[in-house]
């Protein structure tokens, strides 16, 4: 029984590492994205792809570590990522993100 622990365990150890490492690149390659893409809206969509990596990434380092420690801090990210992603959108369409209406 501990045989087939020892193989789960390393096989999640693996694919989380693996996991890890293809999120870092996918990370890398939205950088050059945000940095150089050719519209706003295209920057907005990696900078929030960004974040959704970010999330990934606490989340399978909480796995690697075999903590839940790391759930709060995807959850705010989560929170903090879609306050961002509304105000972005409404800076986008409008210009400005707070009205101020001087009647």
């Amino acid at each position: 029984m501990e045989d087939i622990l020892d193989v789960t365990q390393t096989l999640i150890q693996i694919s989380a590492t693996i996991a890890v490492i293809a999120v870092a690149i996918s990370v890398i390659l939205l950088l050059y994205r945000a940095i150089l893409g050719p519209t706003n809206p295209d920057r907005a969509v990696a900078l929030d792809i960004i974040g959704i990596n970010l999330m990934a990434l606490a989340g399978l380092i909480a796995i690697l570590l075999v903590t839940t420690r790391f759930n709060d801090v995807v959850l705010l990210i989560g929170i903090l990522l879609f306050i961002g992603t509304v105000a972005l959108a409404k800076f986008l369409e409008k210009g400005v993100i707070i009205e101020r209406d001087m009647d």
